[in-house]
C-alpha cells in the first residue's frame, strides 16, 4: 500500500525518481571506488531496476521484480562499508543537486542505510 505522503510522492513521484536515478548513476560510474562493480552490467536495465526498487522503497507503487538485495549483491567481491557509504554519499549529492530539502535527503539516507546488512550480506 502506498501513501500520498510517502517520500516517493514528496520527492515528486515517477519523474523525480527517474531523474534522480539517471544522475545518481552518472556519479556512480564516474567514481573509481565503485564504478568497477558495473563494468559488465547492462546499465539501461540496471537503471530501470533501480527506479523500480527506489519507487517501492520510498513508498510508491510496488512493481519491483528484481532479486532480493542479499542475493543480488552476494557475488560482488570485496564489497564493504566504504563502498556502501560512497553510494549513500552519491545519493545525497544527487538529491541535493536536484533541489531536495535536507530533511528528505536524510530520510532517503535512512531508508537506504536500512538495507546495508542485506547489501553487504551480513
Amino acid at each position: 500500500m502506498t501513501s500520498n505522503n510517502s517520500l516517493y510522492y514528496r520527492l515528486g513521484g515517477a519523474g523525480a525518481i527517474q531523474a534522480a536515478t539517471a544522475l545518481f548513476y552518472e556519479k556512480v560510474l564516474a567514481d573509481p571506488l565503485i564504478a568497477g562493480y558495473f563494468d559488465h552490467v547492462d546499465m539501461r536495465r540496471q537503471i530501470q531496476m533501480q527506479e523500480s526498487f527506489l519507487t517501492m522503497a520510498l513508498g510508491g507503487p510496488n512493481h519491483y521484480t528484481g532479486r532480493d538485495l542479499r542475493s543480488a549483491h552476494a557475488a560482488l567481491p570485496g564489497l564493504d562499508d566504504k563502498h556502501f557509504d560512497r553510494v549513500l554519499e552519491h545519493l545525497g549529492d544527487t538529491l541535493r543537486e536536484l533541489g531536495v530539502a535536507e530533511p528528505e535527503i536524510a530520510e532517503a539516507g535512512t531508508i537506504a542505510d536500512s538495507v546495508r546488512g542485506d547489501v553487504l550480506n551480513r
